[in-house]
């Protein structure tokens, strides 16, 4: 892209009912759109029959674009076939269960692994690729479509899955042992005793057939960036919008496959950005100042490095029953707190609001009547000032006070095997993400910044440590021994380690260690437990000199001190039977410190537990005098940006930052800022 942070829209004029490209690609231009994407849903509209592929279509909208201006990223077309591709090979059907094939009519019903499939679908790229990625407008290509929508119980599909064990067992005894497959007599005597998915009840293969899932998603992704790359410009770029909550997406794989990593950030506008935020469920769209951030904090932890956005809320997103369009203001906040933590794209879903079909609600730039306005008043003065500030922003990169380490293989584990007893057993259960959550939203309400880092890229444990005083590991479940050698290193290093429920219960197959509990790591933590319990309701918990400091949430594990008694209990239940154990403890190693929190806390005790680590680790969280005010920052070469956000409809006042001016320099005795604001300020750095 042209611009250090693109702006734009997904924009789609095959869906207008009447033509008007001219007359969109001025609103864009006017509102300082930088960048559209096209192209990624209508395989029958580049394809309106087989072998007949139209591109001349496209073409018009890459010269208008070019003329205003504006960059494109060209989708393939993969995830939503053409009904005669349907109706001519029904074989292509993705099976949701075994023999039993999902009927065309939505979107990503197929079998991605699917020979024939691919034949057509690497055809139609391969044309669209060829026709058009010499025009001067394409700058990158998107490709498919928020992919790991399903997980694919097709025959060819199990069949790569034994292929896939065998590649990661000496033969099916090796397997047998470490899955302790004579329970229940599921003892293998060749592969082909493998059973289906189906009707599993082991947590060991629920677990490999959900990683293997991920990796047929990457695969599909790759297969797609090697056409690309061998008919592509060396100056463009490869990307797909990942849903991060999709079952079988698994955002280190796939980001490993794209030389960017994208992704959909959709959240809940009006109260749900408002800060302090009401604590309610999350889903596809997130809930919460706090679950922006962590969308955009995970973005940047796919490859730690800048993202795009591709999707994000243009009006309200959802069906008509659903309909929560922003404040003035809002907008521009969340974009803000996205690119503060590396978005180089704002993209919004998308520029006008079709007139028919599922999404016929979910509100773009412009409404149904296609006249520009409340929403697209908001989204162009917010195009303006990224188009002022864009190039000294896009030099920067998110600051970070403490790390939380994602575990996808842990979020799968968990899924099958629940923390929580209202979250069943389900591919899309949230059990892990609410216990990770539960810590971010932690450090957020404390006025830390975070990174997320994956587990099965951790650096060595002396780097994490250089990087990050303190580390948060919660429902660690599922880990190999290599990443809590990783752990031991990083407190060995002089780092403070807070390791959270669930965390090392189990190894990389979701095998439960036979060491003490947590973790075989209880040498480091000075306590451990053998007994846990799940929670009806919650629990109160009081730190060591009996003060409430919140509650314990749907689990909790049973802490006690070894022998030493060297621990020191931060926090207790209380409760007439649990008071007998400690619910979080803490011990110097070294240099090192490991804090072990024992049970989900809400959203009081995480702010609690989480703030003493910071302190105890020197860090310096932000405080601000006004409870709806945040704060973020990003650095770069020289300088440091400083975001002041008020998550409240109230105008507030603050003092102003020592050290810190606007962009042309100036300063003030107060820092004001209206309601649902967010103000840059920026501070020199010494070369020293």
């Amino acid at each position: 892209m042209r611009a250090p942070i693109g702006f734009g829209a997904a924009y789609y004029p095959e869906y207008q009912p009447t033509p008007r490209l001219a007359e969109d690609l001025r609103l864009m231009r006017e509102a300082g759109f930088s960048v559209i994407r096209v192209g990624e849903s209508t395989w029958s509209t580049w394809e309106p029959e087989d072998g007949r592929i139209e591109t001349a279509w496209m073409r018009e909208v890459l010269d208008a674009a070019s003329e205003h201006g504006i960059d494109v990223i060209l989708g393939t077309p993969t995830y939503a076939v053409p009904p005669w591709l349907a109706r001519a090979h029904p074989d292509i059907a993705a099976e949701a269960a075994r023999g039993v094939r999902l009927g065309w009519g939505a979107r990503q019903e197929i079998d991605v692994t699917n020979p024939t499939f691919r034949h057509y679908a690497e055809r139609v790229i391969r044309r669209i690729v060829t026709d058009l990625g010499e025009h001067p407008a394409v700058v990158g290509y998107q490709l498919d479509n928020e992919p790991g929508l399903l997980l694919l119980h097709n025959d060819g599909v199990f069949s790569a899955f034994r292929d896939w064990l065998a590649e990661r067992f000496d033969g099916v005894e090796d397997l047998n042992d470490r899955w302790g497959l004579a329970y229940w007599s599921h003892r293998l005597s060749s592969w082909a005793d493998l059973w289906r998915p189906d009707g599993n009840a082991q947590p060991q293969y629920a677990l490999a057939w959900r990683l293997f899932q991920a990796d047929v998603v990457g695969e599909f992704i790759g297969w797609q960036a090697g056409i690309v790359r061998e008919l592509a410009r060396p100056d463009q770029w490869l990307t797909t919008c990942i849903a991060y909550d999709r079952p079988a997406a698994d955002d280190l794989r796939i980001a490993a496959e794209l030389d960017i990593a994208s992704g959909n950030a959709y959240y809940r506008m009006q109260d749900g950005l408002r800060h302090p935020a009401p604590v309610r469920p999350q889903g596809w769209m997130t809930d919460g100042t706090w679950s922006v951030f962590l969308s955009a904090d995970r973005m940047f932890g796919s490859r730690r490095a800048p993202f795009l956005v591709t999707e994000t809320n243009a009006g309200a997103i959802n069906t008509s029953s659903i309909s929560e369009p922003g404040w003035d203001g809002q907008w521009r906040q969340a974009a803000w707190a996205m690119i503060s933590r590396g978005a180089r794209l704002i993209e919004y879903w998308h520029w006008h609001t079709t007139h028919f079909g599922t999404e016929t609600h979910w509100v773009g730039v412009l409404p149904h009547d296609q006249r520009p306005g409340r929403v697209y008043r908001n989204i162009a003065e917010l195009g303006q000032e990224i188009g002022r500030l864009g190039d000294r922003v896009a030099a920067t990169t998110p600051d970070a006070d403490v790390a939380i380490v994602f575990s996808t293989p842990s979020k799968y584990a968990l899924s099958f095997e629940s923390a929580f007893p209202d979250e069943r057993a389900a591919p899309g259960s949230r059990s892990y993400h609410r216990i990770v959550e539960a810590f971010y939203r932690g450090a957020f309400d404390a006025g830390l910044q975070s990174h997320i880092l994956h587990d099965r890229a951790l650096p060595g444990g002396a780097e994490l440590a250089q990087s990050y005083r303190l580390l948060l590991v919660p429902g660690l479940y599922a880990a190999g021994d290599d990443v809590l050698a990783t752990l031991r290193d990083y407190v060995a290093a002089g780092g403070h380690l807070v390791l959270g429920p669930r965390s090392g219960y189990a190894d990389e197959w979701a095998v439960v260690r036979r060491a003490p509990q947590p973790g075989g790591l209880t040498d480091l933590t000075g306590a451990g437990y053998q007994e846990f319990t799940t929670l009806l309701e919650p629990v109160p918990v009081v730190d060591a000199s009996g003060e409430p400091i919140g509650a314990a949430e749907g689990w909790a594990e049973l802490l006690e001190l070894d022998e030493t008694g060297d621990a020191e209990v931060l926090a207790r239940y209380d409760h007439p039977e649990l008071g007998a154990f400690a619910a979080a403890a803490t011990l110097a190693r070294g240099t090192g410190r490991v804090t072990t929190v024992s049970f989900v806390p809400d959203q009081r005790a995480a702010v609690d537990l989480v703030g003493r680590a910071a302190q105890r680790s020197g860090l310096r969280p932000f405080v601000s005098p006004a409870e709806s005010v945040t704060h973020t920052s990003a650095t770069g070469p020289g300088e440091r940006v400083h975001f002041y956000f008020n998550w409240s409809g109230e105008a507030v006042t603050i003092g102003w930052p020592e050290g810190q001016s606007e962009a042309d320099g100036g300063r003030r005795a107060m820092l004001d800022l209206r309601g649902w604001d967010v103000r840059l300020l920026w501070e020199p750095l010494s070369e020293h």
